[in-house]
C-alpha cells in the first residue's frame, strides 16, 4: 500500500467549514489529527482574491495534499461567495434558463459566465463548486429556490446541467448536484424550518424527480425535505428508504452522496444525533458548515473514516484534479 492511499484511507466522512480569513490555531491543532474529506468555503472566508489562494495553500500544505478538496457554493445571483471582488446579481440560473436557445450566441454567453467562475475558482485554489441546481422552478414567489433553478422545464434544467459540469469537468473541476431529490416544490427554507412536501410518487417520478434522473455526477448533495407520501417519520437526508428507492435505485445516483448542512433547523436532533441519523441512512459524507469548532470536535468522536466506494469515486475525481496542478 503507498503513501497516498495510506492517506487517503485516513480521509474522515465528512467536510468542515472553517471560520475566518486563515487557519486559526485551535483549528490547525485539531486539522493535525483529524483530516476530512473536504474544507468548504463562505463568504466570510473570502477578503481578497490573493487571501483566498493563501488560505487553500495552507489547507493543503497541512494535510499534504496537493489535490485535497476544498469546496465553495459559488452559483452566481444571490448565491455568490465573491461578493466583495465581482457583482453577479444578474447571472442568476434562471436568467440562462429564460434567454436559453440551442444556438451559438447562447452557448458563447453562459460559456463566457462559467468561465468567469472557473477562472476565479482555479486562482485561488477552490477545486469542487456545488453547482448546479437541478431543483425545478417553481413559480411561487416564495419558492425558496426561486431563481437558483435554471427553470420550470426539465429538458432545460438538464441541457444545461449537463452542460455546466462537463464544462467544469475538462477544466479540471469538479460539481455536486443539488438538492437530490428535488427541493423546488416547496417555499419552506431547510436552513429554519422542517420543509413537508406531499406531492404523491407519481407526480414527483414525472415532475421534481425528473431532473436527477436525466443527469450523471459524482456528487450529489442531499435535501433535507420530509416527503410525506414515501417516507412521513424522515426528511430524505435521513430516509434509508428514500435514499435507498428513490436516490439510488430510480434516480439510480452512482455517485458520492453528501447531506446538506447537519446544522440546518431542518434537522432537530443536534448535530452529533443529525450526523449519525444520515450515515445511518446511507450518505456517504456529511457536511458541517459552521465552523464551530467545539461542534467539529465532537463530530470527530463520532464520524468514520470513508468506505471503499466513496474512495474509489474520491480516487478519480482526484486524477481530475490533476489537470488542476
Amino acid at each position: 500500500m503507498g503513501v497516498d492511499k495510506i492517506k487517503i484511507l485516513k480521509t474522515h466522512a465528512i467536510i468542515f467549514g472553517i471560520n475566518g480569513f486563515k487557519l486559526n490555531l485551535e483549528e490547525i491543532n485539531f486539522f493535525k489529527d483529524y483530516k476530512p474529506w473536504g474544507i468548504i468555503l463562505f463568504s466570510r472566508n473570502i477578503n481578497s482574491l490573493d487571501q483566498v489562494r493563501n488560505l487553500t495553500f495552507s489547507i493543503r500544505e497541512l494535510f499534504k495534499d496537493k489535490n485535497f478538496p476544498i469546496l465553495i457554493d459559488q452559483e452566481g445571483g444571490k448565491v455568490n461567495r465573491f461578493r466583495k471582488i465581482i457583482n453577479l446579481d444578474k447571472y442568476h440560473a434562471k436568467y440562462f434558463g429564460d434567454t436559453y436557445k440551442n444556438n451559438k450566441e447562447f452557448y458563447s454567453k453562459f460559456s463566457k459566465f462559467l468561465k468567469i467562475n472557473i477562472s476565479i475558482l482555479k486562482y485561488c485554489g477552490i477545486n469542487i463548486n456545488t453547482v448546479p441546481v437541478l431543483d425545478l422552478f417553481n413559480d411561487d414567489k416564495k419558492s425558496v429556490i426561486g431563481n437558483r433553478a435554471f427553470s420550470k422545464k426539465y429538458n432545460i434544467v438538464i441541457k444545461l446541467s449537463k452542460y455546466l459540469i462537463n464544462f467544469y469537468r475538462n477544466s479540471g473541476l469538479e460539481t455536486v448536484t443539488k438538492h437530490i431529490p428535488g427541493h423546488g416544490c416547496t417555499n419552506i427554507d431547510s436552513h429554519y424550518h422542517l420543509p413537508k412536501v406531499s406531492f404523491s410518487l407519481d407526480y414527483l417520478k414525472k415532475n421534481d424527480f425528473r431532473t436527477f434522473r436525466g443527469v450523471n455526477s459524482s456528487l450529489a448533495m442531499t435535501a433535507h425535505i420530509l416527503y410525506e407520501k414515501l417516507d412521513p417519520d424522515k426528511c430524505a437526508t435521513q430516509s434509508k428508504k428514500i435514499i435507498t428507492n428513490i436516490i439510488r435505485k430510480y434516480i439510480n445516483f452512482k455517485g458520492i452522496l453528501m447531506s446538506d448542512d447537519v446544522c440546518m433547523k431542518a434537522l432537530s436532533g443536534g448535530v452529533v444525533k443529525n450526523a449519525k441519523l444520515s450515515l445511518d441512512a446511507g450518505c456517504n459524507l456529511l457536511l458541517h458548515c459552521s465552523g464551530n469548532i467545539d461542534e467539529m470536535k465532537k463530530l470527530s468522536l463520532v464520524v468514520p473514516k470513508i468506505d471503499n466506494f466513496t474512495y474509489k469515486i474520491t480516487q478519480k475525481i482526484k486524477a481530475n484534479f490533476n489537470k488542476f496542478n
